[in-house]
């Protein structure tokens, strides 16, 4: 089920989390046992250290660009993009520059 949201009205995904400086902000859309989707807005500087997820991680850029590891390779997404991170490889996320993105996690 989704949450935080607007229903039944067009919405555009990259206004629905704002920038703050030097925070990395996130807003949850949906999140149960087979699945996460949640939104991020990153400042310019922040990131995600290397961590593994349980299941694979689809990230589409929305606004900006990052840089984005997975294993030993460095990828550069941005806005449009989308990337896939297998499940359980390292991975992290910088911000080369403010963006936002939306992340969907399937765990099953």
């Amino acid at each position: 089920m989704l949450k935080n949201i607007k229903t039944r009205v067009i919405i555009e995904l990259v206004n629905e989390v704002v920038y703050q400086e030097g925070q990395v902000v996130s807003k949850t859309l949906s999140q149960n046992d087979a699945m996460s989707l949640t939104l991020f807005a990153f400042d310019k500087g922040e990131g995600l250290s290397k961590h593994t997820a349980l299941g694979d991680a689809m990230v589409t850029i929305l606004d900006g660009s990052a840089k984005i590891t997975i294993g030993n390779d460095e990828f550069f997404p941005k806005a449009g993009e989308t990337l896939v991170m297998p499940a359980n490889i390292p991975h992290s996320l910088d911000a080369i520059e403010p963006f936002k993105m939306q992340l969907l996690v399937v765990f099953k």
